[in-house]
């Protein structure tokens, strides 16, 4: 058990000081008279002597403090204002390090750093240390989803996570949709769509305008009803039209021609054409344009004792076949690619294409294939 240290007051250890410094007795009678060591003699001797200055000039002493308090004062004001700055940008820069993910966190640590250890490291880094001994493993079978979404992507751009998923699920992958649309959102995919159309349609008030005979109608054998449009197609040269006219039973493309301009003679060479080939259809649609409300075109239809369908105004859905075959082909080939001429467009097909969109194509060539310049 220590024993207990001795206290002594300012007043004894004055009064043993004075007693030395009469030197009529020794260091070791003066210790011995009192229970003290002589080395304690000595030590306040040297302390009284030290600071008998002040004893004897105590303003100067009260001034050299109060100047020390002013300076450790100021001192610490200034300290104060640097560790308050050093806390904001310490909490600022730890939100910041926060919003990155971990594996960027992780990269900032520096284990060989001997200044600042790594279980420190990681705390101002909000990282867990057994973060640091993670190794990620790879997933296979998904790098090989994204790899095959990556390729369908390039061949038909358009697609959407719908579609890719029927494409995965075709080639044998097995993978839900909501994974193939997070997967394409995680690589930035995003389906390609068609731009704004050009309007084809433009009516005259003047002409007459005929009722649309095709809704609830039951379409069941071939040359019940045609329907025939109008669209436009690019190229470097400048803008083509081309018309189109479509079965509604077998969605074949029965008659087509390419003109830089859009006028009467255009339909009308069109319409000819699927005649001679094919006979008459029961019901022949077209929308309000004034191409197709004009006297010789509506005349030519009723000589040959067809019925005019008309498309409702602003209905282009009235004219569905046609316009999801336009829709297909730009889609799928034209939007896609930039070309110096129709010629272009024919001999450069989609690549690797699947069965849907070679359907597509197929149908675009056939249309094409005849086409003057």
């Amino acid at each position: 058990m220590s024993r207990k240290r001795t206290v002594y007051s300012a007043e004894f250890k004055s009064k043993l000081v004075l007693e030395v410094l009469k030197n009529e007795k020794t260091l070791q009678e003066i210790a011995s008279a009192n229970n003290i060591t002589p080395k304690n003699l000595q030590n306040w001797k040297k302390i009284f002597l030290d600071n008998a200055e002040i004893a004897m000039e105590p303003s100067k002493a009260v001034k050299d403090y109060k100047e020390d308090l002013l300076a450790a004062q100021e001192q610490n004001e200034m300290l104060t204002k640097i560790v308050g700055k050093m806390t904001v940008e310490k909490e600022w820069l730890e939100k910041k390090l926060k919003s990155l993910d971990s594996s960027d966190r992780k990269q900032l640590i520096e284990p060989k750093l001997n200044t600042l250890p790594l279980t420190q490291q990681c705390a101002l880094l909000g990282l867990n240390r057994s973060n640091l001994y993670y190794k990620k493993r790879e997933n296979k079978k998904k790098e090989e989803i994204k790899t095959q979404i990556n390729h369908i992507f390039k061949d038909i751009p358009i697609y959407g996570a719908a579609k890719v998923h029927q494409q995965l699920l075709e080639g044998g992958f097995k993978v839900s949709l909501n994974t193939v649309a997070s997967y394409r959102q995680q690589m930035g995919l995003k389906a390609v769509l068609a731009v704004k159309q050009v309007n084809t349609t433009i009516p005259i008030k003047e002409h007459k305008k005929y009722t649309y005979k095709l809704r609830d109608l039951d379409i069941s054998h071939a040359n019940q009803v045609w329907s025939t449009d109008i669209t436009y197609i690019k190229t470097k040269e400048g803008m083509v039209y081309l018309a189109a006219i479509i079965d509604w039973h077998s969605k074949a493309v029965l008659a087509h021609k390419i003109s830089n301009t859009m006028d009467s003679f255009l339909v009308m060479d069109v319409l000819d054409e699927a005649l001679s080939l094919y006979g008459t259809p029961e019901i022949f649609n077209t929308d309000q344009g004034s191409q197709y409300t004009s006297e010789i075109h509506t005349q030519r239809l009723k000589n040959k004792g067809i019925t005019i369908s008309m498309d409702g105004k602003g209905r282009a859905t009235d004219n569905i076949c046609i316009e999801r075959f336009w829709r297909s082909a730009k889609c799928e080939r034209i939007y896609l690619n930039e070309y110096g001429s129709i010629r272009a467009l024919i001999d450069n097909p989609p690549a690797n294409p699947d069965k849907k969109s070679k359907q597509s194509y197929s149908k675009l060539v056939t249309i094409c294939k005849k086409l003057e310049y």
